[in-house]
């Protein structure tokens, strides 16, 4: 495979997430976004899904602001799902340094398949 379509969306700007001290300790977090869209790199056709991100904050939380103007960005963008639900967790994580994070994609079916991508913060 080409690796243009391999790095496709990984490099693209995005809006920057921005965050809020957390209130208190030890508790979980989960924010769904059911709309999900971004765009396939080698089909151009758009693809549909959603998003769920749990976390553990630490000091900070995400503002869902922020994360809502992120997401949208996602829209535009050619981009593989794998690299989605990689890219969201590493951007989140510089952001808001979690205890722990866990983004999951559930992309809509295409051609009779369905996906579901998971990335986990601490990395093994």
């Amino acid at each position: 495979m080409n690796k243009k379509y391999a790095h496709a969306g990984l490099d693209q700007k995005l809006p920057a997430l921005k965050t809020f001290p957390s209130q208190f300790k030890d508790y979980e977090i989960t924010i769904v976004i059911p709309e999900f869209t971004s765009v396939c790199p080698k089909t151009k056709q758009p693809d549909f899904g959603t998003i769920t991100i749990r976390y553990t904050p630490d000091k900070v939380c995400i503002e869902l602001k922020s994360l809502k103007m992120y997401i949208g960005a996602y829209r535009n963008i050619g981009i593989f799902y794998e690299n989605i639900v990689n890219r969201i967790l590493e951007d989140f994580v510089t952001s808001c340094k979690p205890i722990q994070a866990t983004v999951i994609g559930e992309f809509n079916p295409r051609g009779g398949i369905r996906s579901i991508i998971e990335a986990h913060y601490p990395r093994k």
